[in-house]
């Protein structure tokens, strides 16, 4: 598998020729407010760069092992609410990720993962991109005229 770095981050839609030869097209995974990662890589279960399609269930996780090849896992907490006592509590559960070779992750790094086709017998979730690379998005509302 080959992985270009790039000094700029390539915008969806454009085409990047690796050093082998083959052209990659920076795919639109359909979240508008997640920016494609730095790097292009040719691997077919890359949602930017290969053909995974996500599903859009997304959580936002913290890496916790990063000791597989081409996966990870990572902890998700969130804050359960018990009627009985009118309190909260907190509850974590560790996920099984593929991470695509264009993302670059370690232990400690906040992500966004996102649900998709069963990959192997415990992952069915890939990371799409890392905190810093989620931006404010406003939906354009366009006002139709009529004359």
């Amino acid at each position: 598998m080959t992985v270009v770095k790039l000094q700029n981050r390539p915008k969806i839609g454009d085409v990047i020729t690796l050093p082998n030869g083959r052209k990659v097209e920076v795919r639109d995974i359909g979240i508008p407010y997640i920016l494609p990662p730095n790097a292009v890589c040719d691997d077919p279960l890359c949602p930017w760069h290969g053909h995974l399609k996500i599903r859009l269930k997304l959580l936002e996780v913290t890496v916790e092992k990063v000791r597989m090849h081409k996966a990870a896992v990572v902890l998700h907490e969130w804050v359960h609410y018990i009627r009985k006592y009118n309190r909260y509590e907190r509850r974590r559960r560790r996920i099984h990720v593929r991470v695509p070779e264009c993302i670059e992750v370690k232990p400690g790094d906040k992500v966004i993962i996102a649900e998709t086709r069963p990959l192997a017998k415990t992952i069915s979730w890939v990371v799409i991109g890392k905190k810093e690379d989620v931006t404010v998005w406003k939906a354009k509302h366009e006002v139709l005229q009529t004359d």
